[in-house]
């Protein structure tokens, strides 16, 4: 490796004097690597030291005010990070209850931070995730008195606008303890029952609602409570307590039944997990459109194999594979299956997914398996039926039949290029423009179009037809 390389080894080698003459030159103009610089200087000097800083940054936050728009942001969420780290590695080694404090603090940064950023890509949510994940790190090593912590965690969670606080239940549950806990399940029930405070209804009258402030005020508290009380439960392992918290008819929807049944599962109440989720899916079967079926199917199966129903299962996976094209599902089905007769299902099950009507559900299931010859053949004699406007499947399944079909990707990759030009999708010109390059590629080791235009006879037709299209013809002669 060169001297000149830009790595640790070389730069240790300058020397402490160039190094630091090397740190000013490079924090000049910047405040967020002049804070760095500060940080490490407090470290230096120790936690403590390090402890002062961080709230004074905190406080600093917490008075800002102005937009901080996509551009900045980026470096707002480095800071925040650059935070959380110094708490981790400087701060919680030596005195874990003070970065305990800290990192509560630190997500009662959300609302001032959330309030004047638009985390529409959940990059300043994820830090503070990361803080609450810190906190369940700690907070078995922290000394936290049990009841005044349910009491902080009750006061967080109904307070936390953004979902700050959001699984700070499960993260605290070892400090908690049962006292911490049942405590916790008490002052939530009598928050939750108390009459809206004055403070309460300001805040939602403010948001122009409907309804009453105080039917809002309620049904937030009712809601909160809810969640509370079934965090836990699963602390507690209470799978009934989390059950309790949802009607006869809740249990049947498909966002709701798979979890249920499966802390019955892990509670070894296999029975009780079926019927739930059997009716669940009873449910779902009388909707025009079915969804959450992929996680109600996953417990039925694992609840069929522990009651040792077999023949139903295999037939459930045989039967949902037909439907979707599951792999996992024939998979499963071909496993229970004796030796040797895994062979020949195999086969069929391929011959059906060649079969299948849905042409690119059958390529991407063929692609994947996989069975490349299988998806090549149906992608030369269904051509007319690609859809270029499957840009990922196709993309794919191109790249993955090039080497041994070129053909079949070339066909697919017509299908893109005249889906973009005959939509006139000028944002993917520059993708047509590749895949008319990867035809031209492929072109010289195609010995046989078949019935298909060879490469010349197809270029001559999107010329003639598509001519005037000069941004893509510009992007293609380049």
């Amino acid at each position: 490796m060169s001297k000149k390389t830009l790595n640790q080894a070389n730069l240790e080698k300058l020397g402490a004097e160039k190094l630091a003459a090397l740190v000013m030159d490079l924090v000049q103009g910047s405040a967020a690597l002049q804070r760095r610089a500060r940080m490490e200087l407090s470290a230096a000097q120790g936690p403590k030291e390090v402890a002062a800083d961080l709230r004074k940054r905190f406080a600093s936050l917490r008075r800002a005010t102005s937009f901080v728009d996509w551009r900045k942001q980026k470096a707002l969420v480095k800071d925040l990070e650059g935070l959380l780290a110094m708490i981790e590695n400087t701060i919680a080694p030596h005195d874990p209850n003070e970065a305990f404090e800290l990192l509560w603090s630190f997500l009662h940064l959300a609302p001032s931070v959330h309030e004047r950023t638009d985390d529409s890509n959940g990059a300043i949510g994820g830090v503070m995730s990361e803080a609450v994940d810190l906190i369940a790190k700690l907070s078995p090593t922290a000394s936290q008195d049990r009841t005044a912590l349910a009491e902080r965690v009750l006061d967080a969670v109904a307070d936390a606008g953004y979902g700050e606080f959001d699984g700070i239940i499960p993260a605290t549950a070892e400090a908690l303890g049962q006292e911490g806990l049942e405590h916790l399940k008490q002052i939530t029930q009598v928050w939750a029952d108390a009459p809206p405070t004055e403070q309460e209804l300001v805040q939602y009258r403010g948001y122009g609602l409907m309804s009453s402030a105080e039917d809002s005020v309620r049904r937030n508290k009712q809601a909160t409570r809810s969640i509370i009380l079934a965090d836990v439960a699963d602390a507690q392992g209470d799978v009934d307590a989390y059950m309790a918290r949802y009607s006869e008819e809740q249990l049947t929807y498909g966002t709701i039944a798979p979890d249920v049944a499966r802390r019955l599962l892990d509670a070894g109440r296999v029975d009780e997990a079926f019927d739930i989720v059997t009716r669940a899916r009873t449910a779902e079967d009388g909707k025009s459109i079915r969804m959450f079926r992929y996680d109600l199917d996953a417990v039925y199966e694992e609840c069929l194999e522990k009651q040792g129903k077999t023949e139903e299962l295999t037939a459930h996976l045989r039967r949902t594979f037909e439907q979707t094209l599951s792999a996992s599902c024939l998979r499963k089905y071909l496993k229970l299956l004796p030796d040797f007769d895994d062979i020949e299902a195999e086969e069929a099950a391929l011959d059906f997914a060649e079969a299948y009507p849905h042409l690119g559900a059958g390529i991407s299931f063929l692609v994947n398996w996989p069975s490349l010859g299988r998806a090549a053949r149906i992608a030369v004699a269904r051509a007319e039926e690609l859809n270029g406007d499957s840009y990922h499947t196709l993309t794919s399944a191109a790249d993955a039949l090039e080497a041994q079909h070129p053909l079949a990707a070339t066909l697919m990759r017509r299908a893109m290029v005249l889906d973009t030009l005959t939509g006139g999708k000028s944002t993917r010109y520059r993708h047509a423009a590749r895949h008319l390059t990867e035809c031209r590629s492929c072109d010289a080791t195609i010995t046989d179009y078949g019935d298909h235009p060879s490469h010349a006879q197809f270029l001559e037709m999107l010329r003639k037809e598509h001519g005037r299209k000069h941004g893509f013809w510009r992007l293609v002669d380049s």
